[in-house]
């Protein structure tokens, strides 16, 4: 048991030296549906994000490197990070100013990226999807098919295909709508370890507060 601690220990380095910034394969986008995250967990961490004032719909969760299987995170760079005022100026897409900083140290020093130019790639990304706005309309909780979900991205986004957009779903609710896009933000083919669709046929959605 020693010696397999020790091999783990020694391997570690290793395993973390392999994500370096800038070697990635195409990007993932993901969507987060404010209101289910804010019914799920943020409500009771009084998260600013689900301020009944804030209207919050589709959120920008992060736009993630991604390789054709695996991701990295947490990548060593020699890009200074983003200042307060750079990830307070995301929390209109991304909900706080504490997810902009998270996203940022997990997946924007990936990037290869400066932190400037990786929320204003971010932005791009966003601002190319069109969220549908079927979604505004709800005004009670119901269930729903995730694969309602996936259909109106696909209605609304007519360059998307199947393969291109996963829908997740994380304790009944519906949870994010992840799309996959070239290093330059054209819709791709996602990677086998992406693609899931979440198959629940009576997934709960909460509508916009």
């Amino acid at each position: 048991m020693r010696a397999a601690l020790i091999w783990l220990c020694m391997a570690l380095p290793v395993w973390a030296e392999n994500d370096r910034a800038g070697v990635f394969d195409y990007y993932v986008m993901s969507l987060s549906w404010s209101p289910n995250w804010c019914l799920r967990e943020g409500d009771a961490r009084r998260s600013p994000q689900c301020d009944d004032s804030q209207d919050h719909g589709w959120i920008l969760h992060g736009l993630w490197p991604q390789y054709h299987r695996g991701f990295p995170s947490y990548c060593n760079t020699a890009e200074r990070p983003p200042s307060r005022g750079m990830t307070a100026q995301m929390s209109d897409i991304m909900g706080t100013s504490g997810l902009a900083w998270h996203q940022w140290k997990k997946h924007g020093t990936c990037t290869g990226l400066s932190a400037a130019d990786y929320y204003a790639l971010s932005r791009e990304a966003y601002a190319l999807v069109v969220r549908p706005p079927v979604f505004r309309k709800i005004t009670k909780r119901m269930k729903l098919p995730a694969s309602v979900v996936e259909e109106a991205f696909l209605q609304a986004n007519p360059g998307f295909e199947r393969d291109g957009i996963t829908i997740t779903c994380q304790d009944g609710m519906i949870e994010e709508a992840r799309i996959c896009l070239s290093r330059d933000l054209k819709p791709v083919p996602c990677g086998q370890d992406v693609v899931r669709d979440c198959r629940m046929k009576d997934a709960v959605f909460d509508p916009v507060r």
